[in-house]
């Protein structure tokens, strides 16, 4: 796959999405669609991409932006919608640039073509001497696809829909927009191409029958999953696409022995990697960048994000970004773990609790209604309910730091930036703003005093005003 490149056509509206973003960014599984496609071209070795970019332009462009670190991508801007040919044409100086290789191209609203499928048709491609090969699919509803028609393993000729004859509408191979092209050969198509037709346009499927009059071969590889044709020109369209692909995730890591004691509302994204013996529960959202570890139980109702999870972890209704949890660690219910976070082995944070920024210790126990932000807390360490780390002073953030076998009383303010030394206790209720010694009890907090005769007197004249 070395001598090859590829023009990805990423110019359509997508009118009846009825969005302001270009079709080729709508989401499937939390990513655009062209960025499936730019990872399929990626894995199957094709590293320089043409994007052919139209409506919403500086949106494609903004996001392909992140892709340039692992695939060398341009684009070029189709200012008026003449045609997939058309669109081709605007690609015209990267394709003089890249004549003597191969060129592949495809459509940046196909996510679930695979580099697979690419692959085994550029072997064809060469294997055959085609000047073009197209991917093309059984289905057994063809309507409204162009069919492939054959003389043995050669194409003669693709028939839209509305030209086809009664015998042409049954054959079940169509196009699937996909193709292999020798680029000087598709450089000398093009300038053939003209727009007779009733909209004006320009094909990219005349190229096909102008190949074929020239007397060159045209060859066809027939994907054996039909999927590689699904896209999405609607938000009905993208539901359905979703949710077949979510499905397909999810049977994948049941083969690979996930267990789901339901599929409701879990949603998990391609890229996620689940240890055997997990149990994923309803609810759980797996996005990007997660790894989870075995016999682990994750939900319900929990959100995954850039994280790792270690082995027999439990998260009950918690949200996680970009943190680390450790093996043998219990969280949740409706805990918050913020981005920059580590939470070591055997810890336990119980309900109601946010960590942010912070490293809880091994063995360490946060049990209910509690901040932890911009802090270092040792092993062992014990919060009582309704702690505070106080780490931001109006202007800066400011570190807390707690080291191993600290109590922290019930409802203890830590005002930072303090220190408290190993083995400290902090008395309920303190406002705690100096560091703490070692094995030392801190009380921060006024003295209590009683005035006598006060609830009466306050009672006795709410009487007199009814």
């Amino acid at each position: 796959m070395e001598n090859t490149c590829a023009v990805v056509l990423a110019a359509g509206k997508g009118t009846r999405m009825k969005s302001k973003k270009p079709k080729v960014l709508a989401e499937i599984l939390f990513e655009p669609m062209l960025g499936y496609v730019l990872r399929t071209c990626q894995k199957a070795g094709i590293n320089e991409i043409c994007a052919v970019t139209g409506f919403e332009a500086q949106q494609v462009e903004d996001y392909l932006t992140g892709w340039k670190d692992r695939l060398c991508v341009s684009t070029v801007l189709q200012d008026q919608q003449k045609g997939t040919g058309h669109a081709v044409m605007m690609a015209k100086e990267f394709l003089e640039q890249n004549r003597e290789k191969d060129v592949l191209i495809l459509y940046g609203d196909t996510p679930c073509l695979s580099p697979e499928v690419i692959e085994d048709a550029y072997r064809q491609h060469k294997q055959q001497n085609n000047a073009a090969t197209i991917v093309t699919a059984i289905l057994e509803n063809p309507y409204g696809y162009g069919r492939i028609v054959r003389d043995g393993d050669s194409i003669i000729k693709i028939v839209e829909q509305k030209d086809a004859s009664p015998e042409e509408s049954k054959i079940p191979e169509i196009n699937s927009g996909v193709y292999w092209f020798g680029a000087e050969h598709l450089l000398n198509m093009l300038e053939q191409l003209k727009p007779n037709n009733a909209q004006g346009e320009y094909y990219l499927t005349d190229t096909i029958g102008l190949t074929i009059k020239s007397g060159k071969r045209v060859g066809g590889y027939c994907a054996e999953n039909s999927d590689v044709v699904l896209g999405a020109n609607s938000r009905k369209d993208l539901y359905e696409l979703n949710e077949k692909m979510r499905m397909n995730i999810i049977y994948r890591h049941m083969e690979n022995g996930v267990s789901f004691a339901s599929t409701d509302g879990v949603i998990i994204a391609p890229d996620a990697k689940i240890g055997a013996d997990t149990v994923i529960l309803g609810g759980t959202i797996l996005k990007e960048q997660v790894v989870i570890g075995e016999d682990c139980v994750i939900g319900p109702n929990t959100v995954i994000q850039k994280s790792e999870i270690g082995d027999r972890v439990k998260l009950n209704s918690v949200q996680c970004y970009q943190s680390k949890i450790h093996t043998d660690v219990d969280i949740g219910p409706f805990v918050h773990i913020r981005p920059n976070s580590e939470v070591k082995s055997f810890a336990h944070i119980g309900d109601f609790v946010e960590v942010k920024n912070s490293v809880i210790g091994e063995g360490t126990a946060v049990a209910h209604l509690t901040y932890v932000g911009d802090s270092d807390i040792g092993k062992n360490v014990n919060f009582g309910c309704g702690v505070v780390t106080v780490n931001y002073d109006g202007v800066n953030k400011h570190r807390c730091v707690v080291e191993d076998d600290v109590f922290i009383g019930c409802n203890t303010n830590l005002v930072a930036p303090v220190h408290i030394g190993k083995g400290a206790y902090t008395a309920a209720g303190s406002t705690i703003t100096d560091d703490v010694s070692e094995y030392a009890l801190a009380i921060a907090r006024s003295r209590q005093t009683e005035i006598e005769g006060f609830a009466a007197k306050k009672l006795a004249g709410r009487k007199k005003k009814v």
